[in-house]
C-alpha cells in the first residue's frame, strides 16, 4: 500500500479533521482486496476522533484505491489491513507532535477514542453486513499508556540527551518510541460458533467444538471456559475440535474470534448442561432428606461436587451415574451457538526501545512494550503467547521482512536466506502487560488478543529511530541503507 495522510490540527493539539487515502496493490487476483483496504482505515482512522466539538462528530475521511498487478496475489494476514494503517497514522501523528511541540502522548491521548462514544466508522463500514452503529463499551487505552510508560522507563529517557549516548561508542544513538493502536473481534453478524458437549458416566465431559486450535491454545482456553461454567478441572473437559465430521459448525479460526465467538458458544452449552446437572442434584439431595428441599438454582458447581445452600455436596460422577443407570435415566447434554452484533475492539500501547548506527545506518531494536486491554484474559500463558509472537512477526515488518521485484517483475528475495526473519537469539527483550476490562457484550468479558500486536511494532520503531537520529523513515521496512541515505542528507 501507499497511504497519504492529511490532518487538521489546532495549535493546542485538537485534531479537527483527519483524511487517508490509501493505493493498495492486490496482485494477481482481489480475493481479499476490498475487505483489507477497509480494515485499514476503519481500525487506524478510528482510534483519533478529536476534542470537544469535534469528538461529537468526528471529520474522518477515508477512501482507497484498489489495483491489480502482475504481483504475487494479496492476502489475508495477521493484522489483516490493520498494521499498514497504523504505520501511516502512527508515524503522521508524531510528525505533528513534533511539527507543534506537543507531547506526543498526551497529544494522542488527548485526541483519542474514549469509552462510551460511537465507533466513528461503524455506521459506514462493515466486512461482513450491513454497517449499524457500534458502541466503546470498554476502553482501557489510558492506563496502557501509564503502565506501559513505566515498564520501559519513558519518563526518564524521553528527552534525555544523556541517556540517548552511550559511552565510549560515539557513533551509536538510543531512542524511544510509542504507537497507540486498536483492532477489533471478530466480523459483526458473520462470525458464528457451535458448540455440544455431553457428560460422561465418570463426571467428565466431552466437548465438541468447531474452533479449529492453529497452535494458539485455543482447545486449552474453551477447555476452561466449560470447566469454569461446570465446577471441573480442565482435564476433566475432553475436547474433540475441527472435525467437520461430527463437530458443530463454526465459521473458521481468523479475525481474532476463537475465544470471543467459539467460546460463546461454549459457555452456552456449558449452561445448558450444568442447568440439567443441578435439577438432578435438587433432586438427589431431596432423596437423601425428603423434609428438605432445593431449588435448582441454589445448587452451585465446584471442585467436581454439586453443593447445596447447607453445604452438602454429591460428587458428579454419582450424578452422571444416577442419570445413566438409575431412575429416570437421561443423557445430561448441552448445545450453543454465539454471534455477536458488534466487534468490541481491544486497545494497546506500544513501546520500543532501538539503538541506531549513525556510521552504517544499523537500527537494533532492544526492548518492546505492550500493554493491551483485552478484556478479561482466561488464559495469561496463551495470551502472552500471542503478543510475544505477534511482536515477533512486526518485528520483522518493522527492520527487516521485504519483497522487491526487478524491472522484468522477477521476485529479489525467494528463499529465507534473502527474505530474513528473526531467530530466537536476536530478539529483542520483550514485555507483555494485561489491563483488564469487562467487556458486556460476552459472558465472560472477553475482547480479541490475537492480531492487535502487529499494529503497534513498526510504528514504535519509527518513531524511536526518530527520536534517536532525528529521521523519518516513511518506508518501511526500516532498513540500514534507507536510514543511512536520511542521516547523508541531513549531515
Amino acid at each position: 500500500m501507499r497511504i497519504h495522510m492529511k490532518t487538521g490540527v489546532k495549535s493546542d493539539g485538537t485534531i479537527t479533521a483527519n483524511e487517508m487515502y490509501a493505493l493498495s496493490d492486490t496482485g494477481a487476483y482481489g480475493g481479499h482486496a476490498l475487505t483489507v483496504t477497509g480494515n485499514t482505515g476503519h481500525k487506524s482512522m478510528a482510534l483519533y476522533v478529536g476534542d470537544g466539538k469535534y469528538r461529537q462528530s468526528p471529520n474522518i475521511r477515508f477512501y482507497a484505491d484498489i489495483v491489480y498487478t502482475n504481483h504475487p496475489p494479496s492476502g489475508a494476514y495477521r493484522g489483516y489491513g490493520v498494521p499498514q494503517g497504523f504505520w501511516a497514522v502512527e508515524r503522521h501523528m508524531e510528525k505533528i507532535a513534533n511539527d507543534l511541540n506537543l507531547d506526543p502522548i498526551e497529544f494522542r491521548i488527548k485526541n483519542s477514542l474514549r469509552e462510551g462514544e460511537l465507533q466513528p466508522f461503524s455506521t459506514a463500514w462493515s466486512e461482513g453486513r450491513e454497517p449499524r452503529p457500534e458502541t466503546i463499551e470498554t476502553c482501557g487505552l489510558e492506563e496502557c499508556v501509564r503502565q506501559g510508560k513505566a515498564a520501559i522507563g519513558w519518563d526518564q529517557k524521553f528527552g534525555n540527551q544523556t541517556w540517548q549516548m552511550i559511552d565510549e561508542q560515539p557513533h551509536l544513538r538510543k531512542g524511544i518510541g510509542v504507537a497507540l493502536v486498536m483492532q477489533g473481534t471478530a466480523i459483526p453478524y458473520l462470525d458464528m460458533g457451535g458448540a455440544s458437549i455431553k457428560m460422561n458416566d465418570d463426571g467428565s465431559f466431552n466437548l465438541l467444538v468447531g474452533a479449529t486450535d492453529l497452535g494458539t491454545g485455543s482447545d486449552t482456553v474453551l477447555a476452561q471456559m466449560a470447566a469454569e461454567i461446570l465446577g471441573v478441572r480442565v482435564e476433566d473437559i475432553i475436547i474433540y475440535s475441527s472435525d467437520t465430521d461430527f463437530t458443530p459448525f463454526d465459521k473458521g479460526a481468523y479475525a481474532s474470534s476463537t475465544t470471543y465467538i467459539s467460546g460463546g458458544a461454549v459457555i452456552k452449552a456449558a449452561e445448558q448442561a450444568a442447568d440439567r446437572i443441578r435439577i438432578r442434584a435438587a433432586r438427589m439431595f431431596q432423596n437423601q432428606e425428603r423434609d428438605l428441599a432445593f431449588s435448582p438454582d441454589e445448587i452451585r458447581l465446584a471442585d467436581c461436587q454439586a453443593i447445596s445452600p447447607d453445604g452438602r455436596s454429591i460428587p458428579l460422577k454419582d450424578i452422571a451415574l444416577e442419570t445413566l443407570h438409575q431412575v429416570d435415566q437421561e443423557q445430561i447434554m448441552g448445545s450453543g451457538s454465539f454471534m455477536s452484533p458488534v466487534a468490541p475492539p481491544p486497545f494497546a500501547a506500544q513501546f520500543a526501545e532501538v539503538t541506531v548506527d549513525v556510521e552504517t545506518g544499523e537500527v537494533v531494536v532492544d526492548h518492546l512494550v505492550m500493554a493491551v486491554d483485552s478484556g478479561v484474559i482466561v488464559n495469561p500463558l496463551t495470551a502472552s503467547g500471542q503478543i510475544e509472537g505477534g511482536m515477533t512477526q512486526a518485528l520483522g515488518y518493522a527492520v527487516c521482512e521485504e519483497m522487491r521485484y526487478d524491472s522484468q517483475g522477477r521476485a529479489r528475495e525467494t528463499n529465507f536466506k534473502d527474505y530474513h526473519i528473526f531467530q530466537a537469539h536476536e530478539m529483542p527483550e520483550l514485555t507483555t502487560i494485561f489491563v483488564e476490562t469487562f467487556e458486556p457484550t460476552h459472558p465472560f468479558g472477553i475482547k480479541a488478543v490475537a492480531e492487535i500486536p502487529l499494529d503497534g511494532v513498526a510504528p514504535a520503531v519509527g518513531n524511536a529511530v526518530f527520536n534517536a537520529v532525528g529521521v523519518h523513515i516513511d518506508n518501511n521496512p526500516i532498513t540500514p541503507e534507507k536510514v543511512w541515505r536520511e542521516l547523508k542528507i541531513i549531515s
